[in-house]
């Protein structure tokens, strides 16, 4: 490592609350994409909620982005390694377990029905996050669907490291490049999938198609850290997603005319492209003391909570499908929403509060132990040799 990466390193970053309190909003973003399996409002607003799988790419960006941001020089690969473990599987196995008499069943399972024959293997492959790897529907989504994002993450997690090690050289303007290349990549893939949709590209696993998001937000953290200060207001970021939703909706909606109709294909790297200049500016301007109208206490702790709020909260709908059976478009709907936006926050807060929570801090507190006990061994053997 060059004397310059190691001085950026060593400088302190500052909480990025707002972006904590963004996360909530893409949580949010999700819950309404899969209420409209259960409760779908009326008319033309679906056209909003039926973009809400974009919170995924916000998480996906979001992810490059805090690890970068974060990043230690005395904190060793086995430990961030650790620390990641510690960070999603416990919430994660405990979520899968409360999934699995939801979305599975031993009996008949009637023509058109979300439930799914119980198969140990399958479950498996949730249990170690690999069930993204795999494009069939029935282990892509199996135990806990919405986890299928934690066998992508998995993967960001593994090479971080890694890509960290050609990233950090680079100057701001480097880490710019490796940004707009990651963004390249991005389009370039999905073109290739328009052009030749039966080629070898389909056959490309879903975690690997995402890594540019990751790559994008790892770039731009590096970027900020390295000085870079463009002057922008935060209702860039706001216009930014706001333009992206509109540009795919309006893509969707007039899906019959060139090149609109061209333009949906592509909705994914519009987002992630919104996406980072939204973390961007969000950023920046916590770095310039300023607050923003998403990092009150309210939203910072929703946020907080986001991460078990994303993983149990297609069960609760889900469950609320099988026990009550989808309901018809209406705007009394909006009764059921809240309703179950409600259950899924108390879900989280507990399953916060009981199990991602404290587990993780023993499991982190355990493995720091563990590394301090080495380095003082090492010292040791390095004292007696002198």
């Amino acid at each position: 490592m060059n004397p310059r990466s190691a001085a950026i390193l060593a400088e302190r970053t500052p909480r990025l609350d707002v972006l904590t309190g963004l996360r909530w909003w893409a949580a949010f973003m999700v819950f309404l994409y899969h209420m409209r399996v259960f409760a779908p409002l009326p008319g033309k607003i679906n056209l909003l909620f039926n973009q809400g799988y974009f919170g995924v790419t916000f998480f996906f960006v979001l992810s490059g982005f805090v690890l970068t941001w974060s990043m230690r020089p005395q904190v060793p690969t086995s430990t961030f390694y650790w620390r990641r473990f510690a960070r999603i599987w416990p919430a994660h196995m405990v979520a899968l377990l409360v999934a699995i008499p939801v979305f599975y069943t031993f009996a008949p399972i009637p023509e058109g029905s979300f439930l799914k024959p119980f198969d140990l293997g399958i479950l498996l492959l949730s249990v170690v996050v690999l069930q993204a790897w795999w494009a069939n529907p029935v282990i892509l989504f199996s135990g806990n669907p919405a986890a299928w994002t934690l066998s992508v993450e998995a993967l960001f997690y593994a090479i971080h490291p890694w890509v960290s090690r050609i990233l950090l050289p680079l100057t701001k303007r480097g880490a710019l490049l490796f940004s707009l290349a990651a963004i390249a990549w991005a389009f370039a893939y999905r073109l290739g999938m328009t052009l030749w949709p039966e080629s070898w590209l389909a056959a490309v696993p879903v975690p690997v198609t995402r890594v540019p998001e990751f790559l994008l937000g790892m770039g731009l953290a590096w970027a900020v850290r390295s000085g870079w200060r463009p002057r922008l207001h935060p209702f860039v970021g706001v216009a930014a997603i706001g333009a992206a939703l509109v540009v795919i909706m309006g893509s969707e909606f007039f899906s019959g005319i060139r090149p609109l109709g061209v333009l949906a294909g592509f909705g994914n790297e519009i987002f992630t492209v919104a996406t980072g200049l939204a973390i961007l500016v969000f950023s920046l301007n916590t770095l310039r003391g300023r607050r923003s109208i998403f990092e009150t206490k309210l939203q910072v702790r929703l946020g907080t909570w986001s991460f078990a709020f994303y993983l149990v909260h297609a069960t609760a709908i889900y469950l609320a499908l099988r026990v009550f059976g989808p309901q018809a478009p209406s705007w009394s709907n909006i009764g059921w929403n809240l309703a179950l936006l409600a259950v899924d926050i108390l879900l989280a807060w507990l399953l916060y509060r009981l199990i991602e929570h404290p587990v993780e801090g023993r499991m982190r507190r355990w493995k720091d132990a563990r590394d301090k006990t080495r380095a003082e061994r090492g010292a040791g053997r390095g004292a007696a040799a002198a």
